[in-house]
């Protein structure tokens, strides 16, 4: 059976892992950008100027370390990321601006992920090696096999992370990716992640599953695998980087059940209004922070407010700037753009 998250006291009431100040401070700062970001785009949606909202509040402690600790660039040399639609604080690791998410949400043109043509955290960059995020569930699995395979070609020691929530393990593309991920003498380099929030929109966790950790499945494949408490984010960016340390020296596949938050539901579709009894990452680290007295209050209030002028920016320059046109319907769906011109069709 895969192994209980510890029910200690967060690993950073001690000496935060023994993580340099500097990258505690950073790892801090991508989570409070990630929130303010994404309760930015919460209240977008409610002013009207947006379609829907989906995000990760309540998973920057697991995004952000998993975006701090990849290898980022273009092509199989790099890890690849298969990611779902709650990826915003991987993606602010990563170097994401604000106006960017904000350009996505609000349908603009200028939008590099998709050019204003899909939902909010719908993310795609190639330049990070960041696959499109798709709306079916969990088809992401079965399909990181496919750039993992190619990299176990190249062997440059680079992997593919896909993650993905708890419910969508009911899918056959979950299994699927398991099993192509694990055959004997052909395992793939992949680190496979679900983050359990304990609900599949309005369904509960405990009434869907019968094993006691989703991780628990991976052990049928004899994939390596833990449950780790992703609202801590020293322990899932230590075990992460173990585990990455792993597979990029066996070639093998690693699992990780990451238990996570639901701060504002599943999306807009159900209010996006604040859950009452969730832990609250962001505030828990912040607190620790506090008391370790590695940041001040006036530190903290700094950092809010800077990120919530960013926000504010953001919005005013995405107002400003074109939605898609009907001429650029088929950009980007062929290769070299052949036959965009749909009239021509």
């Amino acid at each position: 059976m895969a192994k209980k998250p510890s029910t200690k006291k967060s690993t950073t009431k001690n000496n935060f892992g023994g993580l340099d100040k500097k990258l505690i401070l950073q790892i801090h700062s991508h989570m409070v950008k990630s929130r303010v970001l994404e309760e930015r785009l919460i209240k977008i949606y409610r002013a009207g100027e947006s379609f829907f909202w989906i995000g990760g509040t309540g998973e920057e402690a697991w995004g952000v370390p998993l975006g701090m600790l990849g290898r980022i660039g273009q092509g199989p040399a790099n890890d690849y990321f298969h990611l779902h639609y709650r990826c915003t604080p991987t993606l602010i690791a990563m170097g994401l601006e604000m106006k960017d998410s904000v350009r996505l949400m609000m349908n603009r043109s200028t939008d590099p992920s998709t050019g204003g043509r899909n939902f909010s955290n719908h993310y795609c960059f190639p330049k990070w090696n960041v696959a499109p995020v798709t709306s079916p569930l969990e088809v992401q699995y079965s399909i990181a096999c496919g750039t993992a395979h190619v990299q176990k070609r190249v062997g440059k020691k680079a992997i593919t992370i896909v993650t993905g929530g708890d419910a969508g393990t009911a899918e056959g593309d979950f299994a699927s990716g398991l099993i192509l991920a694990s055959r004997r003498g052909q395992e793939l380099p992949m680190l496979i992640t679900v983050q359990n929030n304990k609900w599949g929109i309005s369904t509960g966790y405990d009434g869907q599953h019968g094993e006691n950790f989703i991780a628990d499945r991976a052990k049928a494949f004899n994939i390596r695998a833990r449950v780790i408490d992703g609202n801590d984010p020293i322990e899932t960016y230590l075990c992460v980087q173990e585990d990455m340390e792993y597979i990029r020296k066996t070639g093998k596949p690693a699992f990780i059940e990451a238990h996570v938050s639901r701060l504002h539901g599943h999306s807009s579709a159900t209010g996006a209004n604040k859950e009452l009894g969730e832990v609250d990452p962001v505030t828990e680290f912040e607190n620790e922070l506090l008391e370790a007295d590695l940041l001040t209050e006036v530190q903290v209030k700094t950092i809010w407010e800077n990120f919530e002028a960013e926000g504010v920016r953001a919005t005013e320059l995405a107002r400003s700037e074109p939605v898609p046109t009907a001429d650029s319907v088929w950009d980007h769906t062929y290769h070299a753009n052949e036959n965009a011109d749909w009239r021509k069709f």
